[in-house]
């Protein structure tokens, strides 16, 4: 079957759908249908950046209707706010915990974050009044929590802030009434991950030491 570029769609798109189609789609049709026919109930939410470098879906080799995945500049979720106004990673917690009863939800942050470096080093894209400016200062209760950087490599203070702000995040979660509750009835569970862009190496926060420790001992087989 031959696809023509329709609607300006980008060939790189239309040539990705085609493997797509006559691969993955074809090996997992079946799972496709009862996705569609009975619903997706994925038991594990993952919070990402929409960094480009960092999809979920790939990380954990995930199949569809596994993962409920929500991405945003930096990885954040801001604090319990119910003031009529429009909150879309809020409303997508609602619905993951509520409506999906999702069992798992894990706030995957990574390396070489832009967001993360634009705040720490107050430079663009961030600008006064900008809705990137205003989303990112969600990272200040974190910087204050690491304090002063001048005698830190900037490197290494930027990914122990990349690594902080997952731990505000999870401590953010805890602010939703009806999720805290699940929480502390244990039928659901957060977790802190942080991904290296260029090692593939994925840790998890340890919640008594406050440290990142690999899932696997050693370093990645590249």
């Amino acid at each position: 079957m031959t696809f023509e570029p329709s609607m300006n769609l980008p060939t790189r798109l239309i040539e990705g759908y085609a493997t797509f189609r006559s691969g993955r789609l074809k090996a997992e049709q079946s799972r496709y249908r009862e996705l569609a026919e009975h619903g997706q109930a994925p038991e594990i939410m993952v919070i990402g950046c929409c960094d480009s470098r960092v999809s979920p879906e790939v990380i954990f080799d995930a199949g569809p209707g596994e993962l409920f995945v929500v991405r945003n500049v930096g990885n954040l979720v801001p604090p319990y706010a119910p003031d009529g106004q429009y909150h879309g990673m809020s409303a997508a917690l609602e619905f993951a915990v509520g409506a999906l009863r999702v069992k798992h939800i894990v706030v995957l942050g990574h390396a070489h974050c832009g967001g993360v470096r634009a705040f720490a080093l107050d430079s663009a894209p961030l600008s006064p009044g900008d809705f990137i400016g205003k989303w990112m200062s969600l990272i200040a209760p974190a910087a204050e929590k690491l304090g002063p950087r001048e005698d830190i490599p900037a490197e290494e203070y930027l990914a122990r802030l990349e690594q902080a702000s997952v731990a505000t995040t999870l401590e953010n979660l805890m602010t939703f009434p009806s999720l805290r509750t699940l929480i502390e009835r244990g039928k659901v569970m957060t977790h802190g991950a942080y991904f290296g862009v260029a090692t593939g190496e994925l840790s998890v926060l340890d919640r008594q030491s406050g440290r990142f420790v690999p899932v696997v001992s050693g370093a990645p087989t590249l």
